[in-house]
């Protein structure tokens, strides 16, 4: 049914991240960095934006991520270009999530994110991710797949991104 239903995405206009701003209110963007070809090869991702924000009068850090897919499927021959959960890629680069909730979002638009705090040796992160795709901002995997699946069915539509920020949780602070 999936297949029949959708045989050609609709690919809709976008910007670039390259023309993404750098300064947004007190955050400044100090660097932009760049994944490997073996990285992007693995994550299928159209654009993305990866970039240390910084808030001098806050004296903090948020790494922010971005990873834009024009396009997610998925074949009979295992290659798959869909969005990698972070439940997933978070232990496989050595972090144990040790805390993982599930929280509104208060950013002027609904929806939901997951929070997580992640550990590897001393080291701490909060992490805040989401799914934003087609128009819903969405914190849970199955969920994103449905929609998925159903908007391919219904609109010819598998676009979407993964939006995660990472902030360093500094003396055992998680307020801060």
């Amino acid at each position: 049914t999936y297949r029949y239903f959708a045989n050609e995405d609709f690919i809709p206009d976008r910007g670039d991240f390259a023309n993404f701003p750098l300064q947004i209110e007190a955050w400044t963007c100090t660097d932009v960095q760049e994944m490997s070809d073996d990285i992007l090869s693995r994550l299928g991702v159209t654009d993305y934006l990866l970039c240390d924000f910084v808030n001098q009068e806050l004296e903090a850090v948020a790494n922010v991520y971005v990873g834009y897919h024009q396009s997610q499927t998925r074949d009979t021959g295992g290659n798959d270009n869909v969005i990698h959960p972070p439940e997933h890629c978070l232990p496989g680069a050595g972090w144990d999530i040790i805390k993982s909730d599930v929280v509104p979002l208060d950013m002027g638009f609904g929806g939901e994110a997951r929070r997580v705090i992640i550990a590897k040796g001393n080291s701490r992160n909060l992490v805040y991710f989401w799914y934003q795709s087609r128009g819903r901002v969405i914190a849970r995997n199955h969920e994103k797949v449905l929609y998925m699946f159903l908007d391919r069915a219904t609109k010819n539509r598998t676009d979407g991104s993964l939006v995660r920020f990472t902030i360093p949780v500094i003396h055992g602070d998680e307020a801060a």
